[in-house]
């Protein structure tokens, strides 16, 4: 008997489904803080494989918390930025990498111009490969650079997404962003910490 060649509805979104579940899965994500969100933001976008980023606030104790509640310096939160990026273009140590030359991991109190405990650098890890991979990693910087290195490897732990102007600042307020940034000293405090490898996997123009 010839078989129809034609499928129900229902059939055929279930097969599309089943098709596409693959690809849409091959996303991964990390959290990373690495001083004010606006840059670290910034820096990532720039990075070749990362798809989004979204700044925001992680590590407290005050549930939905605010701009204004973090800079109390009172809730524990850090500034962070949660990335999505894609595994076949770039993994979580070459993430990681282009994190690190992207600050000064030695500074315990904050980064560059902004102090305090929200802006210390941190990994912030979603389960245990990525614990044990920044584990290594961070082992590997304080070895290469010889000095102590500060920044925290944490379990992840809620990420509550920053107020909408927060986001993608340095695109919205490039004016702004740009006095910030040179004004802060970020690009001439990271060159003085790793030299030539300073944000060199950083693309394009930082602000």
């Amino acid at each position: 008997m010839m078989r129809s060649s034609f499928l129900r509805p229902g059939v055929l979104a279930l097969g599309l489904f089943v098709a596409l579940t693959p690809l849409a899965a091959q996303a991964d994500e990390a959290i990373l803080a690495g001083g004010c969100f606006w840059s670290m933001e910034t820096d990532l976008d720039h990075v070749e494989g990362v798809t989004k980023t979204v700044s925001g606030y992680t590590g407290g104790h005050l549930a939905n918390p605010t701009y204004q509640d973090v800079i109390t310096e009172t809730t524990g939160h850090y500034e962070a930025v949660k990335v999505t990026y894609d595994p076949a273009k770039i993994s979580y140590d070459q993430l990681l990498q282009a994190y690190w030359h992207s600050i000064d991991p030695t500074d315990a109190g904050g980064q560059f111009c902004d102090r305090g405990d929200s802006y210390r650098t941190a990994v912030f890890a979603m389960n245990g490969a990525q614990k044990s991979a920044a584990e290594a990693s961070r082992k590997a910087v304080q070895a290469e650079l010889g000095q102590k290195v500060a920044t925290a490897v944490l379990p992840a732990s809620q990420f509550y997404p920053a107020e909408d102007y927060h986001q993608d600042y340095a695109r919205k307020n490039p004016g702004h962003y740009k006095r910030y940034r040179m004004g802060c000293g970020r690009d001439a405090a990271v060159k003085a910490v790793w030299g030539a490898k300073a944000q060199q996997e950083l693309k394009g123009n930082l602000g």
